[in-house]
C-alpha cells in the first residue's frame, strides 16, 4: 500500500505544474519599456533638479538600460545575439563620450542603436525568415501561431508582406535615428530626453497601427 504522503507530493506537483503560466511577451515588453525608457528619464531628471550636472545626469541615468542588460545576460545564463549587439553599442558609443565630454554626443548615443537596428531589420531580409515574422511568431497565440508557420510555407503572398513589413520598421528606425541626431545637436539639451521618448512612442504606435492594418488585410485575403 502507498503511503499517502506520496500520493499528496504527486497531486502537489501536477497541480504546481497546472498552475504554471507561460511568459507574457507583451508583459514582458511593458516591463522593459519601463526599465530601460521610463527609469532613465526619470533618473534624468531627477538628478537635474538636485543640481547635478547635464553630462553626468545623462551618463548615470543612460548606465540604467547598460545594467539591465548584463542582469539580463548574467540571469539567462546565455548571451543572445541581439543583447550582445545592444550591449557592445551602448558600451561603445559611453566609452567615447567618456573621452570626448561632449554632452551632445552623449546624447545622439541613442541614435546609433536605432539606427543600426534598423539596418538590421532590413537586413534580416536575408535570413531564413525576416524579423517581423521571428518577432511576432513569439507573441502570438500557438493556433495562431501554428496558421503562420504554415501561411509562410504554403503562400508566396505572405511571405512577402513579411518582408515588406519588416522593411517599414527598419526604414522607421532610420528615420528615428535621424531625427534623434538632429535633436541632439538642435534643441536644448534638458529637452531632448524627453522628446526622444515622445519621438519613440509616436514611431512605434505609427508603425504599429499601419502594421496591424495591413496584416489584417492580408490574412483577410488568404483566408
Amino acid at each position: 500500500m502507498e503511503p499517502q504522503g506520496t500520493d499528496g507530493q504527486k497531486s502537489g506537483g501536477r497541480r504546481t505544474a497546472a498552475s504554471a503560466k507561460p511568459k507574457d511577451p507583451k508583459a514582458d515588453l511593458i516591463r522593459t519599456a519601463f526599465m530601460e525608457v521610463g527609469v532613465p528619464l526619470g533618473l534624468y531628471y531627477g538628478l537635474r533638479e538636485v543640481g547635478l550636472g547635464q553630462w553626468l545626469s545623462l551618463l548615470v541615468s543612460g548606465a540604467v538600460p547598460l545594467a539591465q542588460l548584463v542582469y539580463k545576460m548574467l540571469t539567462e545564463g546565455r548571451v543572445a545575439t541581439v543583447t550582445l549587439f545592444t550591449l557592445s553599442v551602448m558600451a561603445s558609443s559611453t566609452a567615447i563620450t567618456l573621452l570626448t565630454g561632449d554632452v551632445r554626443l552623449l546624447l545622439a548615443r541613442e541614435s546609433y542603436l536605432t539606427g543600426l537596428l534598423g539596418l538590421w531589420m532590413i537586413g534580416t531580409l536575408l535570413a531564413k525568415r525576416p524579423f517581423m515574422f521571428t518577432t511576432m511568431i513569439k507573441m502570438l497565440p500557438e493556433e495562431t501561431a501554428r496558421t503562420w508557420h504554415a501561411n509562410w510555407d504554403n503562400h508566396a503572398r505572405f511571405r512577402n508582406v513579411m518582408r515588406w513589413m519588416s522593411v517599414a520598421w527598419g526604414a522607421a528606425f532610420l528615420i528615428d535615428s535621424a531625427a534623434r541626431i538632429v535633436m541632439a545637436y538642435t534643441l536644448p539639451v534638458d529637452l531632448v530626453p524627453v522628446l526622444s521618448v515622445v519621438l519613440l512612442i509616436g514611431m512605434l504606435m505609427t508603425v504599429v497601427k499601419i502594421s496591424k492594418s495591413y496584416g489584417r488585410r492580408m490574412m483577410a485575403e488568404l483566408t
